[in-house]
């Protein structure tokens, strides 16, 4: 599976239970291939820092599959709209009225 994700994150979608809580499995799909494939993964890589951060950093759309948690993070949201800034609907309403956030979503 490893190899697979490698060549398409997607392919997460098909990987077993074990396999999608697998943070090496799941880390070389979001960050290699796809930051969406984060939609595959298990509940406990969405609230892996690490993983969500990478994943948003690839595509900051990723961040609508991340954690809650992550959503008001200042870091991991600026990471997602500095990538993609229609990221920015996916941001925590405490995070839609911080400048630089903002700032970094249009430009």
């Amino acid at each position: 599976v490893l190899a697979a994700v490698t060549q398409n994150g997607y392919a997460l979608y098909y990987a077993t239970e074990v396999l999608k809580a697998d943070k090496e499995v799941v880390f070389v799909a979001a960050v290699t291939q796809d930051g969406e494939a984060l939609k595959h993964a298990m509940e406990e890589m969405k609230a892996d820092k690490e993983v969500v951060l990478a994943a948003v950093t690839q595509d900051g759309m990723a961040l609508q599959y991340a954690a809650e948690e992550w959503k008001v993070d200042r870091g991991v949201v600026y990471a997602a709209v500095k990538q993609k800034g229609r990221a920015f609907q996916y941001a925590a309403d405490e995070l839609k009225g911080d400048r630089e956030v903002v700032l970094a979503a249009v430009t």
